[in-house]
């Protein structure tokens, strides 16, 4: 049996990936703002910060990191605090998590760290400056983090297109947006909660014991693929 512990416990992704693991055997700690239902233990911390996460005593097999944002508009439109917010809760809060958890991570058996990236990291997409900007932080963190960490603790990001979670319902809230967003994708198919919950269990696993430093695109071939 492992134990992971879950940032962002809330998220739909996070739910999914954590009733995978919990009837395959392991334990999942969350740690959220607000209350859910369904994990192992379950630790409420009011910001994702340093000062404000909750001390875990325990050994940890693995740390992943959920909260993202979606801000999408013109460039000449953004805010430096929206802007500002998308790197807080994309970048930092991440940075600030792993630095928290180091040492528990370090006691663990083949510990593996999963965060989370964008598409738009590594392909132009109008309107995405501001979360292109903050994913690809995510993934120069990644491969450092990697580098640094080897050979101990494995360090890989998911670079997912949009997906049918609530973080982009207001893209998808219609049977119109659906059909569209799926037209877009190269596999015409929108990606669900399952299609990322088995990439992060596959990137927690032994199964995935010598990948490190990578992104792994789940995204229907969206950032790579032209028709």
């Amino acid at each position: 049996m492992s134990t992971y512990l879950f940032i962002g416990a809330s998220s739909a992704m996070a739910q999914a990936t954590c009733q995978q693991l919990i009837s395959t055997g392991h334990r999942v700690i969350g740690v959220s703002r607000s209350e859910v239902n369904g994990y192992s233990d379950l630790l409420i911390a009011a910001e994702y910060s340093l000062d404000q996460l909750p001390e875990i005593t325990e050994k940890l097999d693995g740390l992943v990191y959920f909260p993202g944002t979606i801000n999408l508009k013109p460039f000449h439109r953004y805010k430096q605090e929206e802007v500002m917010n998308d790197l807080t809760v994309n970048v930092l809060g991440a940075f600030q998590s792993i630095q928290k958890y180091l040492p528990n991570l370090k006691q663990g058996s083949n510990p593996s760290i999963v965060l989370f990236s964008s598409v738009a990291a590594s392909t132009g997409m109008t309107f995405h400056s501001s979360i292109a900007m903050a994913k690809g932080a995510i993934e120069g963190l990644t491969r450092s983090l990697a580098a640094e960490f080897a050979p101990t603790i494995r360090v890989n990001a998911i670079a997912p297109s949009l997906t049918n979670t609530p973080l982009g319902e207001k893209f998808l809230s219609t049977p119109e947006k659906m059909e569209a967003s799926a037209q877009r994708n190269p596999m015409k198919m929108v990606g669900t909660t399952a299609d990322l919950s088995n990439s992060i269990e596959f990137l927690l696993s032994e199964k995935s014991a010598w990948i490190t430093g990578q992104i792994l695109h789940v995204d229907g071939g969206m950032g790579t693929l032209r028709g």
